[in-house]
């Protein structure tokens, strides 16, 4: 039997597994009931479990670091809600702030003292910030920090990287193209070439790229933004090398380095992952920072700031325009305050830290006993794994690498973890988020429901292979 067969027949196998075998009764009506009335039955496309097969759960609520499905299955989640419930679900004095703001009134569409409250708080923890600007979600923060960087420095061009999410705002739905001369090429239908042709996308983590795009094109470029660690190509961290190399050839240029923070900000660290390439980098500041996420708790709630200088161009005091009706929300900043405040008490940022670690270690402690190549990372309470193809692969740089993972054996996990009542994301391209609510007892469940869950991939793709030899 050839290499080639022995490993078509392995994925089959594995494909087969990762099948959801169904009995979700209230999950499979709702979502056959949400399909007539939502596109796809859901309201982001991750959820629909397209990546991974099966359906959706739906969840009827949620406490500490555990969710309900509609059907009574409990879970424990390692998504919250996508990285907000830093303290887990329904913390008490997050729950109080809330219900208090709400008795006082819902939305006023005027200034609020808790808006002025929220940004000094977070400007306090972050000191790259002078000014900052509250909006609904993160798509909204990317946009307008893209906007006002423009705005600033009178240039049209600007570079992301290729498997680094800023949100759906048109000109950020983009891929390379053949080569740093071309236009890279829109990836979502309604999107028209001209929207996206300033728009250059490099590798992650590639410094020659960089080089190039900056001595081709650097006194047209306005900024360039970034995640500092990739969260939504799983986990996947910027290189000293490589952010070092960012800034120096921002400040050169002229150019104004954003970093969105959405996921990391005050989620791997309290002043977010700009403090700890400060830490590694003296006198590292980004130009522009986005938030979101953590800052709401839960809420819809985003930011974007940076120095008075650059800020003092957006409306009313400067030409560059950005509205919000529902901006400064008062029930959104009272959950996000109490949140911030939450996790400035002492040790709170060390014991999570640890909790993520040994979460990862036990996972891939698992792998390794099961015979499952896989690596891993962490960083304050964010994490990821990657299914490899042997155990020399080691943790993915860039985009092309996450792709070549071994998405079936994901798939397979994904779903024997979820039969066991273990809720990680469903596709292995996005992070994982642990929070001050998971304790030992739940990390302990999660590898002995990963010890079962990787020895079944095993056994399932050793039993193909056994099947299909002469």
């Amino acid at each position: 039997m050839t290499t080639t067969a022995t490993a078509a027949s392995r994925c089959r196998a594995i494909r087969a597994m990762s099948t959801d075998r169904g009995g979700h009764g209230a999950s499979d009506a709702l979502f056959a009931r949400a399909q007539r009335v939502i596109p796809g039955g859901v309201n982001s496309p991750v959820r629909a479990f397209r990546a991974v097969g099966g359906t959706p759960r739906f969840i009827a609520r949620a406490e500490g670091p555990y969710l309900w499905d509609a059907d009574g299955k409990r879970y424990i989640d390692y998504i919250g809600s996508w990285g907000p419930m830093i303290l887990g679900h329904g913390h008490p004095a997050v729950l109080e702030a809330v219900q208090r703001a709400a008795r006082d009134g819902l939305s006023f569409g005027a200034p609020t003292e808790r808006e002025v409250e929220l940004a000094e708080e977070i400007l306090k923890l972050v000191p790259s910030v002078e000014q900052i600007r509250l909006v609904s979600s993160g798509t909204e923060a990317a946009m307008s920090a893209i906007r006002l960087a423009r705005g600033a420095t009178g240039r049209a061009k600007l570079i992301k990287f290729e498997g680094c999410y800023h949100g759906h705002a048109d000109a950020l739905l983009v891929k390379a193209g053949s080569g740093l001369a071309t236009h890279g090429h829109p990836t979502s239908a309604g999107v028209p070439p001209e929207v996206v042709q300033h728009t250059i996308v490099l590798e992650y983590n590639n410094v020659e790229q960089l080089d190039e795009a900056f001595a081709l094109q650097g006194s047209e470029i306005a900024c360039v933004i970034v995640e500092p660690i990739a969260g939504n190509m799983n986990f996947v961290r910027a290189s000293l090398p490589f952010m070092q190399r960012l800034r120096e050839l921002c400040t050169a240029h002229g150019a104004l380095l954003i970093f969105d923070e959405v996921m990391t900000g005050f989620r791997v660290a309290l002043g977010g992952a700009q403090s700890l390439f400060a830490q590694a980098l003296p006198g590292f500041v980004p130009d522009m920072s986005v938030f979101g996420k953590v800052i709401g708790g839960g809420m819809p709630l985003a930011a974007f700031g940076a120095s008075r200088r650059i800020m003092e161009n957006l409306a009313p005091l400067g030409p560059v325009y950005q509205a919000g009706t529902l901006s400064g929300n008062p029930v959104a900043t009272a959950c996000g305050l109490a949140t911030l405040r939450e996790i400035q008490r002492p040790g709170f940022f060390d014991t999570l830290a640890g909790n993520t670690r040994a979460l990862v270690a036990g996972l891939l402690g698992a792998a390794r006993d099961a015979g499952v190549p896989m690596c891993g990372d962490s960083l304050g309470g964010m994490f990821g794994f990657f299914f490899t193809r042997s155990v020399e692969d080691m943790l993915p740089q860039n985009y092309g690498e996450v792709m070549a993972t071994d998405k079936e054996r994901f798939n397979a996990f994904f779903h024997a973890m979820l039969d066991r009542g273990v809720y990680f994301a469903p596709a292995l391209y996005e992070a994982g988020f642990v929070s001050a609510a998971h304790g030992e007892a739940e990390i302990a469940a999660t590898h002995a429901a990963a010890r079962e869950a990787l020895a079944d991939v095993a056994a399932f793709a050793a039993q193909a292979g056994e099947e299909r030899r002469p």
